[in-house]
């Protein structure tokens, strides 16, 4: 059965099961929810009955409409921001509420893991952040919705393509090695972080990873938790090391219908390089010892222009839902065609997602569903992270001399005759590389409430992602030979021929079967909570892919990769790999009074991917909460809240390890022979990351003020590293475990002012900061270098090195002092490396602004970040004068510099900037429209947003923000830029509608 049936299919059986409640009605309540200070009405407030799934939010004018079962006595009015109102409705058909605002909500309940828990109650240092506060705009994938605006969290695109992938660190980055990648958990579903599109390097540079989570429809996500300290992220064991992110989704609300959202974008490159254009470069390209007759072609083009456009976007989500007395259900279909800004490139997005509650037996028994479904499509630009000096698309429109025209007077593409010319025109012509992603994650859990306060919960989720990516590049490709090999497949032999064709295929599978049972009880003044479960994991990846070199006459080139393969002979090659996790978890959560809070929890994980002697790893982990406030002592007309926090745990790692690595592992070779390409590490450890740490929480002035400060330093020992071995090892390399740590220390905090709260107008800021210290320690005197530079003549090169006393992401290069009298690069300390800065902020913060005047609302968020360098990669291999001699384009910096054509470009601090930053992120502007008089619809609102309006930064590349990926031999880098894909600023027209 195909997907689409398989959807309809589910969909009507879980309407026709759940019909029989939804629609029973007893008596009306009717009423009005107003702010208690200005009176002015708020709009999608949740009014419930008490004690049963019974709700439904207000509209726009705050009014309500609610059938309630004859005996219900009380409503439970809820808004974030807001406090929480219990509201007696005996013998009343309409009740009118006022809310008090609140930035410290204290009776909020936010997401932790395997559950949920108050504000107040909360021992661990967790981040919630609804839709109100999230990114608005053009919205790919859900890490774009905290980008910012999360203290302790760093969110770094790998550039501003759409789909692409990105770094994320909570509280710094701790390994060498492995994956950095907090885990992240939609609706109960740990998910697999693995990359669910392939990334072949077909003979113009490897492309830049996709982001696996593009598959999420960001219109779905109600609710993002971050768990950030080693007491809120133990409970998920060795998942948790970096960090978990808890995705919730959205669900029904009693009298919710039909919900409609559109929108459409507009995007330009924020920023493009300053060439010279053709005259100029003829002048200065002959100032530089080039031949005017060999330099100027007689066209002007602008290369840029050629390649850059202006990017279209829509976006269409229609949901629909509604709960009963003892059902909840809500469909959301979305989709989203985002154009890039480079011709070429873009994502098209197709989602379904289905949640859906039902209780039985009365109320003893809660069945829950979450299902997505999801299909991608990825059209990539020729754009690559490691291309040669003639350039991936963005490369050759760099160097690509002004005077060139596109085409010649016949018609035929313009190559100068020159083999290091790649015609961008062309590229875009002869170059068709697209993905289609199909991925379906399902969570299916029940609930059984066995006596009073002890429950049990089966949960179920499956992941289940394909994909198809086809490469073709034509014979009629300029300055394309296809003589490059095959990165990440060092069996298969170099390709030849004149055009190619890849076909790849990946499939990725992820079970995972839970048990908890949870007991809640009160003896006197003393609550307790306590949770144990065993979860089981699964995780399978399969890779096929097919290799072609033409065997034929250009003039019959294949127009497709189907006709491809009928003349042409392939090179065949995949892999498959299978791991599996088991875990044993419990935690124990105690206050006294709701003064003196405990929590202690203890996971035991057992992974394949390590041998008999250490198989098992043990993270616990405590903490301890006075909540200052509630004692005698404390002024209560100065703090609403004033609490104290302690925490400490151990966490472990085993992302970026390779599944069998503690055993031989053998590879096929295409003659027919195996070779073993792994040594057995039968004692291979855990990678353990131990935390601790203290924070702060208040709120002050009638709660106008709140916040919370924190202090937290972690240390990750037994650094999971592949090491070297030389001839006459049995095998070329093997995992180890590394002596020395990775230390991150440092603040982070978050501030919630309501700065005014009247009638007719409110003001309410909203700022985070994180102040951050990364550093290898005992190390001994290990270096293991990182961050290749790619350019002409910079075979080897590489700018970083991890070492003892000195971050991650550090820089070790030469200094450049300056040009000579004759052009020629100076270095100090003649020209040997040293540290020389790292690529890991100090300081980052953001800031956000919102206003409502009426029935207007806006946002304004800023973002920035001091105290790190980028390593311009791009500057290093273009714009250099002697570029101009060789008849390439430079910048004007370039052109007008000091420096001799006949200098060498070579790898310094020359080419290290400053990446401090402050960027205005998103700004958005709505009005919601009166709909009390509207027969048909419920709410209606109107809004503006743009995003990157203007950002203020000395680095002369597009934008500090980037992480191209430059790693050597697996060590991942950071902070360096080369042709990375723009950044685009944007501007979006929506339209919301309530049904």
């Amino acid at each position: 059965m195909c997907a689409k049936s398989l959807l309809s299919v589910s969909i009507f059986f879980l309407c026709c099961l759940f019909s029989v409640s939804v629609f029973a009605q007893n008596r009306t309540v009717t009423g009005k929810i107003s702010d208690r200070k200005n009176g002015s009405a708020l709009d999608g407030v949740s009014v419930s009955v008490k004690g049963t799934t019974i709700g439904v939010i207000t509209k726009a004018d705050g009014s309500f409409k609610l059938s309630v079962p004859p005996n219900a006595n009380t409503l439970v009015v809820t808004y974030l921001g807001y406090g929480r109102e219990e509201v007696d409705i005996t013998g009343k058909t309409n009740v009118n509420v006022s809310l008090a605002s609140t930035s410290s909500n204290l009776n909020e309940v936010v997401v932790i893991g395997y559950g949920t828990q108050r504000i107040k109650d909360a021992t661990g240092s967790v981040a919630s952040l609804g839709t109100k506060n999230f990114n608005k705009g053009v919205i790919t994938t859900p890490e774009q919705l905290l980008q910012g605006r999360v203290s302790g969290v760093q969110v770094t695109p790998a550039s501003g393509e759409p789909g692409a992938g990105v770094t994320i660190n909570i509280r710094g980055a701790s390994s060498i090695r492995s994956n950095n990648t907090p885990l992240y958990v939609v609706d109960g579903v740990p998910l697999d972080n693995g990359g669910t599109s392939g990334g072949i390097d077909a003979g113009a540079g490897m492309s830049s990873a996709r982001n696996p989570l593009s598959f999420l429809n960001p219109a779905d996500i109600e609710n993002i938790s971050v768990l950030k300290d080693a007491s809120a992220t133990a409970i998920y064991g060795s998942r948790g090391a970096n960090g978990v992110i808890l995705i919730t989704t959205k669900k029904g609300t009693k009298g919710q219908g039909f919900q409609l959202a559109v929108s459409t974008s507009v995007a330009n490159p924020a920023k493009t390089y300053d060439l010279l254009n053709a005259a100029d470069f003829v002048t200065y390209a002959t100032k530089a010892g080039g031949t005017a007759s060999v330099i100027n072609k007689g066209g002007d083009t602008d290369w840029q222009d050629v390649i850059f456009r202006t990017g279209i976007s829509q976006s269409y989500n229609l949901g629909y839902g509604n709960a009963g007395k003892s059902t909840i259900y809500r469909f959301n279909f979305g989709y989203d065609n985002q154009q890039g800004i480079v011709e070429n490139s873009g994502l098209k997005r197709l989602t379904g997602r289905l949640n859906a509650s039902q209780n039985l037996f009365k109320d003893k028994v809660r069945i829950d569903l979450n299902f997505t479904a999801s299909n991608v499509k990825n059209q990539y630009a020729p754009i690559t992270d490691n291309a040669g000096f003639e350039g991936s698309l963005i490369g050759a429109a760099l160097l690509a001399n002004p005077t060139y025209p596109i085409k010649n007077a016949d018609g035929s593409w313009y190559n100068n005759s020159d083999a290091n010319f790649r015609n961008p025109a062309n590229m875009l012509e002869y170059i068709n590389d697209r993905d289609n992603i199909d991925r379906y994650l399902t969570n299916i859990a029940g609930t059984w409430k066995i006596v009073k306060g002890l429950s049990y919960k089966l949960n179920f989720g499956y992941d289940n992602s394909s994909s198809k990516r086809q490469t073709y590049m034509d014979s009629r490709l300029i300055g394309y030979t296809g003589s490059q090999s095959i990165r990440n497949s060092p069996s298969i032999p170099a390709v030849t021929g004149d055009g190619r064709g890849i076909v790849q295929n990946q499939k990725l599978r992820s079970t995972t079967l839970e048990h908890t049972l949870t007991y809640d009880t009160k003896v006197g003044d003393h609550s307790f909570n306590v949770l144990g479960g065993y979860a089981y994991q699964v995780f399978k990846n399969y890779q096929f892919n097919d290799i072609w070199d033409s065997q034929i006459d250009k003039n019959k080139f294949p127009t497709s990769l189907a006709d491809f393969a009928k003349h042409s002979v392939p090179y065949v090659y995949g892999d498959s790999s299978k791991y599996e996790l088991q875990s044993f978890f419990g935690r124990v959560n105690y206050n006294y009074k709701e003064k003196y809070y405990a929590t202690f929890t203890m996971r035991a994980d057992g992974s394949s991917k390590f041998g008999e002697n250490n198989k098992y790893g043990y993270f616990p982990a405590g903490a301890l909460k006075w909540r200052i406030s509630n004692e005698s002592f404390a002024p209560k007309k100065v703090f609403d809240d004033l609490s104290l926090r302690l925490n400490y745990g151990q966490t472990g790692n085993q992302d970026g390890l390779a599944p069998y690595s503690s055993i031989v592992v053998w590879q096929a070779q295409l003659n027919g022979t195996n070779s073993q390409i792994n040594a057995a590490s039968p004692s291979l450890k855990w990678e353990t990351t131990t935390s601790y740490g203290a924070g702060l929480d208040f709120a002050i002035v009638g709660s106008k003020l709140s916040g919370s400060v924190d202090y937290f330093h972690r240390s990750t020992a037994d650094l999971l590293f592949l090491q070297d071995y030389p001839a006459p090892s049995v095998s070329a390399q093997r995992w180890v475990n590394l002596p020395g740590k990775v230390v991150n220390k440092g603040f982070d905090m978050s501030l919630n002012l309501q700065a005014i709260q009247h009638k007719n107008f409110t003001w309410e800021v909203l700022y985070n900061a994180t102040f951050l210290k990364n550093s290898v320690e005992d190390f001994g005197g290990r270096v293991i270098p990182t961050g290749t530079v790619n350019g002409q003549g910079l075979s080897g090169a590489y700018a970083q090195t991890i070492r003892g006393g000195y971050a991650l992401g550090s820089f070790y290069l030469p200094t450049f002092t300056g040009f000579d009298a004759n052009g020629i690069s100076q270095y100090a300390n003649q020209g040997l490396s040293s540290i020389v800065g790292n690529s890991i902020p100090k300081f980052s913060t953001g800031l956000t602004n919102n206003f409502t005047m009426g029935k207007f609302n806006a946002s304004i968020f800023l973002n920035a970040a001091t105290g790190f360098v980028i390593y311009n990669n791009t500057a290093n291999a273009y714009f250099l004068k002697g570029s101009l001699k060789n008849g390439r384009n430079v910048t004007y910096d370039a052109a007008t510099s000091t420096e001799n054509p006949l200098n060498s470009g070579s790898v310094s601090t020359r080419f290290l900037e400053k990446g401090d930053f402050l960027r205005l992120s998103n700004v958005s502007v709505g009005y919601t429209f009166s709909a009390a008089n509207w027969k048909t619809i419920r709410s209606l609102r109107l809004s503006l947003t743009g995003q990157n309006i203007f950002l203020i930064s000395s680095y002369s590349g597009l934008d500090p923000e980037v992480n191209t990926d430059h790693s050597l031999n697996g060590i991942p880098s950071r902070g360096i830029d080369f042709t990375a894909y723009p950044n685009a600023r944007t501007f979006t027209l929506g339209l919301n509608a309530g049904f």
